[in-house]
Parts: C-alpha cells; structure tokens; sequence
C-alpha cells in the first residue's frame, strides 16, 4: 500500500478507532497541551462532582444538571475526535509502511574476492557496511550505489507501478529500504543505522510521533488561552451582579456558560488542521519533516529549482547527426555509434539507439574488427574506440579541435597509424564551431566526432525538459510565486531552457555558494525561498531554503539537508505543496474567525435570556425569544458541542484554495466565516431551544 492511498476519513474502522483515540485522549497529562480543552475538561469534572452530590442529596433541577454535565463531556469527545481522526489517517499509513518491513538478511560483504559475502540479519548491518543485492532481492536499508546498475521497484514507498533505475555515481544513487531489485545486481553502501532509515522516518512523520506545534500553533495558542482567561474572570464576576440583583446563579450554569463562552471550537479543530495539512502532503507523495515547514510553503515567493533532473529529466539524450558539408550523415551516425558502443552513459547509450532508428545501424562484433575502446578522462574530455587500422574519436568540441591540431600520441603506445593527424581543414572547424553555437543556442550540448584525423561532424546532445512542466510554472506565476532555473551550464545553454521550460529568470554556471548567495539574497530582502534538488552539490541550500524539497530520487545528502521529501521527484509539485500550504493558513484563519465571531454571537444571545428574570428590562434585548434561561443555557451547550462535529470535515479537508489577492482573501473570509459565525449561532441555538422546549428538557 502506497502512502498516497488512504482510508476513508470517516470509514467504519478508522472512525471506531477514532472513537477509542478520544477517550484516551481524556488523560489530563494529554489534556494539558491544549489550554482551552483541559480548562474545559476540569470544569467538566467539577460539574460531573457537583451532579453526583445533587444525585445523593437530592438537588433541584437533576434533568438539567444531568445534561448539562452530558453535553460538557459530549464536547470534549468531539474535539478529541477531530485530532484522532486526524491521527488515524496517518496510523493506518503507518500500519501499511510497517508491513514492507519485514525482517529481511542482507548479503554483506566480506572484502574478498569475487564479492565473498556472508548473510546477516537485516537489522545488524552498520552504516558503511557494503552489501550485494541482487534480482529478485529487497534491499535491506538506505544506502547508495557503489558498483553496477539495477532496476529497482520503489512502489512500496512512492505508489508508483513504473521500476527506476539506480546506479553508482550521479545524483541517481540513493536507494531506500524495503525496495526491491528487479535485474541485475547492485553493491550499496549502508548509509542509515537500523530505526533511522528512510521508512522509519516516514513511519513516524505519518504516525504524527514527530510533530511539534508550529509558531503559529503556539501563537494561536496563547491567544486562545488568554481568550479562556479572560471569560474566567467575566463568568466568575457574575455571581456578583446576581447577588447585588437579589438572585443566585447556580455552579453548574455558570461552568456551562463558561464553557459555551471561551474558544473551544477552535480550540479543539486547531490540532486536527494541523495534522490534516501534513496529511494532505502524504496523500500527494510528499513527506513534511515538519509542521513548520509546511506553514512556510504557503508564504512561499521565489522558488529556486536545480535543472539536471529537476526541470530536465536528467540524463542528456541524442537528437540528431549535424555532419559538415560533403559527409554524408550516415557516415556520421556510423562512426558516432561505433565509438558509443563500450559508453555506458546515457548518453553513449541514447546515440547507439538513435543511429539504430534513423538508419538501421546495429552493434558490430567488436572482437572481429581487433576494437581497442578508449574512455572518457577528465584531462583529454574525449572517448571513442581504434579499430583495425582506424581511430574514431569523440567528445568536447574544442578537445577534439585541440586534439587535431595538437596530434596526440596514440593510445597505443606509439602506432603513428593509429594517431590524430594534424587537421589540415581551417573550413571544416570553422564549421564545427558554428554548429556547435547554434545547438549551444538552443540548449543542446555538442559532441564533435572525428575519424582519421577527419572532422565528421557533430552530435547534438539535449536535455530534455520535463513534460508539462511549462505549464506548471505559469501555474505558479499565476500564485505569486517566481521561478528561478539553478544550472552550472554556460549562460548560451541555460537561456534556451529556461525560455523552454517557462521560468522567470536562471542562474548559470552556479556553483553550491552561488546557491546559497541568492537564497540568502532573497531571504535578507524578506522573501521566502523553497529550493528544489536532488543532488549532493544541492545539499547547503536546501538546508538554507526556508522549504527544501529534495527529490527521491536524488542523493543521501539532498534528502537529509531538505525538510520535506517528494516521493514522485517532480519539481512542479510544489504547485500541491504550496496550495496545500496555503490550504493550512486558511483553514486555521478561517476557523478562528468562525470561532470568535461563534463566542461574541453566543455571549449576545445568551446572557439577556439569563438575566431577564433578574432585571426585567433586559428581556427586551431577548432578540431570538429564548423560552426560559435554563433552556438558554442548555441550548447553547448542545450548539456549541455539536459545531464542533459540524466543522470537523472543513478541518481535516481544508479551505478550498483559490489563487486570489490577499485583500479579496480577506473580505470572503469575513463574510463567510466572520458573518457566518454571527448569523450561526442565533439560527443554531433557536433551532435547538425549540426541540429543547418541544421536549420539555428544561
């Protein structure tokens, strides 16, 4: 089961569950957290003390009392129920993770040869330890590629059916826990100690064990209270004005009318918001290390994203054979094939395939023609491969321009037949060069090919921008939100794909301080930054970025810097990680609203029909024609218990978002959920007054 697919929110066994989660949350030591609810759950069990003494001495008016008490207790279950059924979303994902750890072993490499191992249980191995993992095998904790390359199913952890491809070096090296290796094998060095893996991590994030209050929580929190405090000492000065009135109020309408006064709306749904909005997350493929972070992402203004595999897909594919005038293309494609046929990149890879689907072209029996292959080195920026009497090379235009000129020794070890002889074209360069700028110009990258000492040509070697992701980027432009396209190509190259890819502006030939300067940048002129990447080079500025999304796919490093984790590794989710974000804020703002415009309707509609028999003139402000106070009082208990259920869907699916200005922002949140606080509770607490008159229960 994938984190993407959850429960019913309001199914049989989740709500059952969520049933038993509040009553359990009735432990004073948990009540406590919450300053609003423990407020109420002790004026609860005074109210439950004074009952069981009218009950045995036989006190007055037991059938109000009773209720009274009843519905107190009612409204602590139903805020309980809106955390745990907040809570139970994510327990349930967490029960489906637990069941891809099983207990596996582990090949674990002895440092022998012919990769002597021994097998040992899964939960012994040690951070650096080397293991083999081959087909058909889980590999059995977080590590990284350091020899071969393998399909690898990650849909136990990100949901997705289609297998990936891991291999050494790069930025497509991390593996994770509780995948399994399709083909191939693969020797991966243990990078997290048992408990601490990946799956472990998200266990608890989705278990919510590791969710602290965020800045906002707690602001809301110390509001709340001091709302509580404040109706402490007006409920508590009322006796006062009924004595000096000649009349007394009894305890247990004071405790109700405290309890229908102070926040509790808010105060029980704040929890549940919060653990709803990182719950969304999950459902999106998105892991949130944190409350905090998922706040930041719906004030979000500059989004910095890596280009190599973040806005492209990664790995730079062949396009097309550009050979120079009078060398036939095939010609072209033939000797660039043949000096692919021993790359192992992808790129090698990609103009193997596209000679074979433009011209037909197919592997030759190397060992037939006496192949000698040469490998890419950083000093020579060239591969290729000398066959027979014949040398083909390929790479960096200006290596093989300068190889050329410069005629190097053969790789042989002197075979003067086998060498580079110096280039005698000035209008065969000339011409490399110009094609050459025109793919640099587009975005491409071009690989000059040359046999004999013989320019052929060039191959133009492209990234390929991610499908769709031009239109998620004017998504986000429409939220207020600029992109930024972080690469270390050279600013030809970086200017078409950005133009291709739709962001506003890009950082070429950037460097990780370079990185971390314009997030800083950014930050000092008071602006949020979330930063997208999946590299180590990325690692500083992820951790920098007020909202760090690492990529899954991307490196250890990336995902221990960043503090949230996409399981999909698409950039544009940060489209659902914002409006999720945003999502939040509204929520919460929009439920206060409703919750302290709910109080002052109530204190309004309530107090008049109250003291109406102590001073008379006050039934004139009786505007809703309350039947008596005792069903004032009880009515207005009953609608402040039962808003609260009322409201726990619009909690836990959130404000549907709308990509508007703040100010239009504001004015809908004031007229729907500030009016509508206002107007509720007059029509709610009538409606209930006349069922409670109706059935005579006060």
């Amino acid at each position: 089961m994938s984190p993407q697919k959850h429960n019913s929110p309001f199914g049989a066994a989740l709500a059952g569950r969520a049933l038993l989660g509040a009553f359990a949350k009735l432990d004073p030591r948990a009540m406590v957290r919450n300053p609003v609810l423990f407020a109420v759950e002790v004026v609860a069990v005074l109210t439950t003390i004074l009952f069981a003494r009218d009950l045995v001495t036989g006190g007055p008016d037991l059938l109000f009392s009773g209720q009274i008490v009843l519905w107190l207790w009612f409204t602590l279950l139903f805020a309980n129920a809106a955390e745990a059924l907040a809570e139970g979303r994510g327990k349930a994902q967490a029960e489906s993770l637990r069941r891809t750890r099983t207990e596996m072993t582990a090949k674990r490499l002895t440092g022998g040869a012919n990769r002597d191992h021994e097998t040992v249980p899964g939960a012994s191995l040690r951070v650096g330890d080397w293991v083999l993992v081959e087909a058909g095998e889980l590999i059995p904790s977080d590590g990284e590629v350091v020899e071969g390359v393998a399909s690898v199913d990650e849909a136990a952890i990100t949901g997705e059916s289609a297998p990936v491809i891991r291999e050494s070096g790069g930025d497509r090296s991390a593996v994770t826990g509780g995948t399994r290796v399709l083909s191939d094998a693969i020797v991966v060095r243990i990078t997290a100690a048992a408990g601490s893996t990946f799956v472990d991590r998200m266990i608890a994030l989705v278990e919510g064990a590791s969710r602290r209050k965020t800045p906002n929580e707690i602001a809301l929190d110390i509001l709340l209270a001091g709302l509580t405090l404040v109706f402490v000492f007006a409920v508590a000065s009322i006796p006062s004005f009924a004595h000096y009135a000649g009349g007394t109020i009894p305890v247990i309408v004071l405790a109700a009318l405290f309890v229908t006064l102070i926040p509790t709306t808010i105060g029980g749904l704040l929890s549940a918001i919060g653990i709803a909005g990182m719950d969304r997350l999950v459902r999106f493929n998105v892991l949130a290390m944190s409350g905090r972070a998922v706040e930041a992402a719906g004030d979000v203004d500059t989004l910095l994203l890596d280009k190599t595999g973040t806005i492209t897909l990664g790995n730079r594919q062949a396009t097309a054979f550009r050979p120079v005038s009078g060398m036939p293309e095939r010609d072209l494609a033939d000797a660039a094939q043949l000096a692919s046929l021993a790359d192992e990149t992808p790129e090698g890879r990609s103009i193997v395939v596209l000679a074979k689907e433009t011209y037909g072209l197919r592997g030759r029996d190397m060992a037939a023609l006496n192949a000698t292959f040469v490998p890419f080195t950083a000093q020579t920026r060239m591969s290729g491969v000398d066959l027979g009497g014949s040398s083909i090379r390929k790479g960096a235009v200006e290596a093989v321009l300068a190889a050329l000129s410069v005629a190097p020794p053969s790789p042989r070890g002197g075979n003067a037949a086998l060498a580079f002889r110096p280039a005698d074209e000035p209008e065969a360069a000339a011409e490399i060069r110009a094609i050459a700028e025109e793919i640099a110009k587009a975005g491409g990258t071009p690989l000059a090919v040359a046999r004999d000492g013989r320019l052929l040509g060039v191959v133009a070697l492209k990234d390929i921008v991610k499908g769709g992701i031009r239109e998620r980027f004017a998504e986000l432009r429409r939220m207020g939100i600029r992109t930024v396209m972080i690469t270390g190509d050279n600013p030809m190259t970086a200017a078409a794909i950005a133009a291709e890819a739709g962001v506003d502006d890009f950082l070429a030939q950037a460097t990780p301080e370079d990185k971390l300067a314009l997030i800083r940048s950014e930050q000092a002129g008071g602006k949020l930054v979330a930063m997208c990447g999946d590299g180590t080079n990325d690692a500083p500025a992820l951790a920098q970025a007020d909202v760090g999304v690492a990529m899954n796919t991307g490196t250890v490093a990336a995902r221990e810097a960043g503090n949230m984790v996409d399981l999909d590794s698409d950039p544009t989710k940060l489209i659902e990680i914002v409006r999720i974000g945003k999502q939040l804020l509204m929520t919460r703002g929009a439920l206060t609203t409703f919750s302290i415009a709910n109080d002052v309707a109530k204190y309004f509609a309530i107090l008049p029909a109250m003291f109406a028999a102590l001073y008379p003139p006050l039934a004139a402000l009786n505007v809703m024609g309350l039947a008596s106070p005792q069903s004032a009082i009880l009515s207005a208990i009953i609608f402040n218990a039962l808003v609260i259920v009322a409201l726990i869907p619009l909690a836990l699916k959130g404000v549907t978002y709308r990509p508007v200005g703040a100010a239009a922002l504001l004015r809908r949140n004031l007229l729907v959920y500030g009016l509508g606080g206002v107007l509720v509770p007059f029509a709610g607490i009538k409606a209930i007054d006349i069922a409670v008159a109706a059935l005579h229960l006060a």
